[in-house]
């Protein structure tokens, strides 16, 4: 009951092609349509309809010699990704990247980081175009 709601809820976004579930780990993984603009914040909010939240949101990125350090920052579709917690190097090809921000891990997770906000600055920011993120 709980994952179909969830599930609705996620194929409802106009972006998304196929919907896969895993019952197991409790987890829904996305398929876009081909050239469509990904919001993350509008996939948390849709999983926050379903009466439900993110505890964590892994997303594949398609890079083409990205640079990525700490407090590096690139736009996509009008959307800035700052990396953190990111050893130096060249992105390229798909890479996965955990978004870090509150409501997109668990709470625990983000106490931790929050104590960061000195050496991340802008993590204490809550912007609905900037997302901090982590190579995985």
């Amino acid at each position: 009951m709980c994952s179909k709601a969830t599930y609705k809820q996620l194929t409802s976004i106009p972006e998304v092609e196929k919907v896969e579930t895993d019952l197991n780990k409790t987890a829904f993984i996305l398929h876009f349509k081909s050239g469509s603009a990904v919001n993350v914040g509008d996939l948390k909010k849709k999983v926050e309809d379903a009466g439900f939240s993110v505890g964590e949101l892994v997303v594949v990125f398609n890079f083409n010699n990205q640079k990525a350090e700490n407090n590096s920052s690139f736009t996509q579709d009008n959307i800035t990704y700052t990396f953190m917690d990111t050893k130096p190097g060249v992105l390229a090809g798909e890479v996965k990247v955990q978004i870090l921000d509150k409501g997109f891990v668990v709470e625990k997770e983000y106490k931790k980081l929050s104590k960061l906000s000195k050496q991340y600055p802008s993590y204490a920011t809550i912007n609905n175009n900037l997302y901090h993120i982590k190579t995985l």
